[in-house]
């Protein structure tokens, strides 16, 4: 995520809620039965109504509604679970699937509720939802808007102008190249932006309340772990975005789409301050800026006698708390990464961060800055001393 600071930003990473079991307790009664017109017994899995409930569906889902055309969809299918028929109506729990053409190395899935009515011997669908206690996708929000550009593809959400997208999709190809030049291994080499109507829409599509994204420029959603992410999206607040200079801006897309390039090797073992620090130096890299532009807050707190005892600890990058704090702990993050790139090497940086995702973070330093965190830690220290002074 990147949380905007003044005319810059910062932000916290990492995952979506997980709804997958809330919907299995609450379909469980549901799967292979349903109810007879005007009884309360369930229906066998195997009676008619079931089985032409389930062909509706297909036959419904066969494509893509035509209000999606201009989005690069394949693979789209509804895999249903379960059915449950109440005379002439009808609700199904199932799972879409599908692929962003060029930019999803597998399907990405959707809890979905679709609702049926019979009309004579015909049964038509007549909504389509998000599951309960699923999320909803961009275009449950309103008609989306599309905007492509080299290396990346941008997906406006209800009232969000071909202009402000066709921005986005620029600084977004910017970023791609500058993603790439940090993180020296295999990626897709492409990054899908979302960008919602509002910041209520956006913390929608989030699962998390509104809040906890106000004063944020962009998060990075996906899950960590080795093999493709099917569905990494970086997502853009778009009040807290319209608040950025250019080079905030584009700070903001760099960081984030380096996430997405280094989201294969990142896993729960990945210390927050590597996983941040190292998409700010990406992103920081480039920019000229000096260690007392690029971090105000720590500046301040080194000044006055306030020197870091360790490196930022992961409860230091949660939201809702001193934003000077939070601040200071990106920053920190940065200059960690900094002062390794400039030690050690850019390489070494590289293979500390894909180490530190399959190895502890002791093994992880001794293999490839033969170091241990604590000289690391004193080394980052005095750099901080030197630099702010």
């Amino acid at each position: 995520m990147f949380p905007v600071l003044g005319s810059t930003a910062r932000r916290r990473p990492r995952a979506l809620p997980l709804v997958l079991l809330c919907l299995l307790l609450l379909w469980a009664p549901l799967a292979g039965c349903g109810s007879g017109a005007g009884s309360g017994a369930g229906v066998p899995a195997a009676d008619p109504a079931d089985r032409d409930v389930r062909r509706a569906v297909a036959v419904w889902s066969a494509a893509p509604p035509a209000a999606l055309a201009a989005i690069p969809l394949e693979g789209w299918s509804y895999e249903v679970s379960a059915v449950r028929v109440d005379g002439v109506r009808a609700l199904v729990r199932a799972e879409l699937r599908y692929r962003l053409t060029g930019y999803d190395a597998a399907p990405a899935g959707s809890a979905r509720e679709v609702e049926l009515t019979r009309d004579g011997g015909s049964w038509a669908v007549t909504a389509d939802r998000p599951a309960p206690g699923a999320l909803p996708q961009l275009w449950d929000q309103g008609p989306v808007s599309v905007e492509r550009g080299t290396r990346a593809l941008v997906l406006g959400g209800a009232g969000r102008s071909s202009g402000s997208l066709a921005e986005i999709a620029a600084e977004a190809d910017k970023a791609v190249p500058a993603a790439s030049a940090a993180w020296a291994r295999p990626w897709a080499g492409r990054v899908v932006v979302l960008v919602p109507g509002s910041l209520d829409a956006m913390a929608a599509l989030l699962g998390r309340p509104a809040a906890e994204y106000r004063g944020l420029g962009a998060v990075t959603t996906g899950r960590t772990g080795a093999g493709p992410a099917p569905a990494d999206r970086v997502v853009v607040n778009p009040e807290g975005y319209g608040q950025l200079t250019a080079e905030g801006r584009q700070v903001i897309l760099t960081h984030e789409t380096t996430h997405v390039a280094t989201r294969a090797a990142t896993t729960d073992r990945t210390p927050l301050w590597l996983s941040e620090g190292f998409a700010d130096w990406a992103a920081y890299r480039d920019s000229g800026r000096t260690p007392a532009e690029a971090a105000p807050s720590l500046a301040r707190a080194v000044r006055r006698g306030d020197l870091p005892a360790t490196l930022p600890e992961s409860a230091a990058f949660a939201f809702g708390g001193d934003a000077d704090a939070l601040a200071r702990a990106y920053e920190g993050s940065w200059t960690a990464c900094r002062l390794i790139a400039r030690r050690w090497g850019d390489a070494a940086l590289v293979s500390l961060y894909e180490k530190s995702g399959r190895e502890s973070l002791p093994t992880a330093l001794a293999d490839t800055l033969g170091t241990d965190q604590d000289a690391l830690t004193r080394a980052w220290q005095q750099e901080l001393t030197q630099e702010f002074r």
